[in-house]
């Protein structure tokens, strides 16, 4: 069942800049600068910063506790860099978290160019420029600064409001409220009035806590009317520069305290909150993650990172032993040229799977900390059809709305092919510079390298159990391996002998990767090769090929038929270095078998774990009428969550994922979308099932 995101047209969507005389820029859309020519800086402290009083607000966090801020019109960047520029001076131990969008955003280059004109930005800025989405595709990204977050939604204003709504349901809309401060800097009302449409502001004041600040440059009067009416207590004050007027204001409320302000954009979207989890987790802060596999350990790292005290049970005596146990796994996604969930999710969580990975490699060599061993030497994937080359240029063709791609991904005939990669190719097919292999095994040793987590091997999670406000993991034999507020059931398939997720549709399919010596021809293979199978670049003098794929069989025993097939595959793919491998000298069977966990619908579970039964009493109206606006929030197990069913791609899916499940835990706007959230819940099963009126036990007949 898939869905589109919001702006996933292919119209054209990247900025249109002019640069004057001295070299700022433009936008020739609405015929309006993006900061002042005076001090773009200055001007941007002048209407945001100071007006917001971040200088005193983020001292006075607590520790961990997470600042939101809102903008309407990304722009360059230059309103983060200015606020995260006061979040480093202020030393606050708290968490700054920076939302914004920008229907039309500039590249990479033009990025860094509109900004190298700050010296003291400098750093930033060369952060910002290293970490932005080489193709800043419709849809969040998310961009990490050492504790800094910039979530960076690509498309309509609107849509990207409603995307960090938790719920669109009228009688929950209070869950909303998460926002701290606003920065409406979209180009003039009277020039770009789309972002600041009655439904736009209407979203803002949904999203916006308390007392929430806001602050815009314009002093029009319908726009002060309008946030006034919603309960901002709008003030005018001087304007930067020759500008007369800007304006700023407090959120006291809405005028009728009893109910939430009356909203048409919500009344359209009024659909059963099946998907939202009302729990108060939000201050507890001891977890309990079962498994010791990729999805466990960026899990881990995520929670530790936001300062949970993290227990990991793996029953294995080292890391990394089952699914994630390859010696080389590849960073890898199949994309698509149509905007549906699974196409959309794999492309985002490869962008951010490699700003991730590199930014560890970064990290664990200036740190000294466990070696993590990787090479993002690139990745190429074959055209193995006409067909799948025509599909690949259309691929390029939708990432080019987007602003040039080739940082990201190229398309290349079969001679560069072979230039990048050091062999001889027959085939054209896609070039993806920033890609490569990894050891899974030492990518989980790294990321469990923090003083929040604790490992415990060889402990064995046959049960989980909450007994009062804690969850108790037990053994075979009873005994309470741990006690916790929470728990995040991490081990594949194995989540189905507990009882709250036995149900869950996860299905093992085998998977065996093939061990073949190196030779002196094969040595020349410089990055991954994908096609009908994969082979990496030599290590410790072995390559590592496959992988195969049965539906029927469960066994881990090495198969002579799976590693012919594996090398039928690279003989298909790559003629010229199969036979530079001598495969005919290879002993009998060498190579791994593990067992992939995936889904029905090829996406991850990813989020709290569902009370099936109670979850099927109180939405039973959606087998009747699937548009049913049941006044009723989703049946969970208060403090279980689980992350699953990753399939091949566990490598590229799990760091987004586990972002996605610490926003979930936190009960904040989500990392990817709430389109995308919910397209990972856990529960998605159950109410498909009911909507098309399937019974959710396989004995009894629908």
């Amino acid at each position: 069942m898939s869905q589109e995101l919001p702006s996933g047209d292919n119209t054209q969507q990247v900025a249109d800049i002019q640069w004057n005389e001295e070299r700022q820029p433009i936008c020739q859309r609405f015929d309006d600068v993006y900061f002042s020519t005076d001090d773009g800086l200055e001007e941007t402290r002048h209407n945001f910063i100071r007006p917001s009083r971040l200088a005193e607000r983020f001292p006075a966090l607590n520790k961990d506790e997470v600042f939101r801020v809102g903008e309407t019109g990304f722009g360059t960047g230059l309103s983060f860099l200015a606020c995260w520029q006061v979040w480093q001076q202020s030393n606050s131990p708290g968490r700054l978290e920076f939302y914004s969008v920008e229907k039309y955003p500039l590249d990479r280059t033009q990025l860094k160019k509109a900004l190298v004109q700050w010296p003291e930005l400098a750093g930033m800025v060369e952060a910002l420029w290293e970490s932005y989405p080489s193709v800043p595709a419709a849809g969040w990204h998310r961009l990490e600064f050492n504790g800094v977050v910039l979530q960076l939604f690509i498309g309509d204003v609107l849509d990207g409001l409603l995307e960090l709504c938790r719920t669109k349901h009228l009688r929950f809309l209070e869950q909303n409220r998460q926002f701290d401060a606003w920065f409406l800097d979209g180009f003039a009302p009277a020039k770009n009035p789309d972002m600041w449409r009655e439904d736009v502001l209407e979203c803002i004041t949904q999203l916006s806590r308390r007392q929430a600040t806001v602050a815009t440059f314009t002093a029009v009067s319908a726009v002060r009317k309008s946030l006034q009416a919603r309960g901002f207590d709008m003030k005018k004050a001087s304007g930067f520069g020759l500008k007369r007027e800007m304006m700023a204001g407090d959120f006291t409320g809405p005028p009728n305290e009893e109910r939430s302000w009356p909203s048409s954009v919500f009344s359209k979207l009024n659909e059963a909150p099946w998907d939202l989890q009302i729990n108060p987790t939000e201050t507890q802060r001891q977890v309990c993650i079962i498994g010791g596999g990729i999805a466990a350990s960026c899990n881990a790292r995520a929670l530790a990172e936001a300062g949970y005290s993290v227990t990991i049970l793996e029953r294995h005596k080292t890391l990394a032993q089952e699914g994630s146990g390859n010696p080389q796994g590849v960073l890898y996604a199949k994309l698509s040229h149509r905007p549906e969930t699974l196409s959309q999710f794999n492309l985002h969580c490869l962008l951010y799977a490699q700003r991730f990975y590199r930014a560890l490699l970064n990290n664990t060599g200036a740190n000294n900390e466990r070696s993590f061993e990787a090479e993002l030497c690139g990745v190429v994937q074959l055209a193995q059809s006409e067909k799948q080359y025509a599909q690949q240029g259309q691929l390029l063709d939708y990432l080019a709305q987007y602003g040039p791609t080739e940082d990201f991904v190229q398309r290349l005939p079969a001679e560069e092919l072979s230039r990048v990669s050091g062999i001889d190719i027959d085939k054209p097919g896609l070039y993806f510079p920033d890609a490569g292999w990894l050891n899974p095994a030492s990518a989980c040793e790294a990321l469990c390298q923090h003083p929040n987590i604790e490992i415990r091997f060889e402990q064995e999670v046959e049960n989980v159990m909450r007994k009062g406000e804690l969850w108790q993991c037990l053994d075979a034999s009873g005994q309470i391996l741990n006690t916790s507020h929470l728990v995040v059931i991490a081990n594949a398939n194995d989540a189905k002998r507990f009882q709250q997720s036995a149900e869950l549709p996860l299905k093992p399919v085998r998977g065996q990767v093939s061990y073949i010596e190196a030779s002196a021809g094969s040595e020349k293979l410089q990055t991954v090769v994908c096609g009908r199978g994969y082979i990496a670049p030599e290590r410790n003098g072995q390559h590592c090929l496959g992988a195969s794929f049965n539906l029927h069989e469960r066994t881990l025993d090495l198969r002579l038929e799976e590693q012919q097939s594996n090398f039928q595959h690279l003989q298909d793919d790559c003629p010229s270095l199969f036979s530079a491998l001598n495969t005919e000298d290879e002993p009998a069977l060498r190579g791994r078998v593990a067992l992939r966990c995936t889904s029905p619908d090829y996406l991850p579970l990813v989020g709290p774990v569902h009370d099936a039964a109670a979850m099927q009493e109180r939405f039973a109206l959606l087998s009747h009428n699937a548009k049913a606006t049941i006044p009723t929030p989703g049946c969970y197990h208060e403090g279980l969550y689980i992350s699953v069913a990753y399939g091949s791609r566990g490598l590229c899916y799990a760091p987004l994922a586990a972002a996605e499940l610490l926003s979930q835990i936190q009960q904040a706007p989500s990392p990817m979308g709430a389109m995308l959230r919910k397209a990972l819940n856990p529960a998605r099963f159950t109410i498909r099932d009911m909507i098309r009126r399937k019974s959710p036990n396989p004995a009894v007949k629908a």
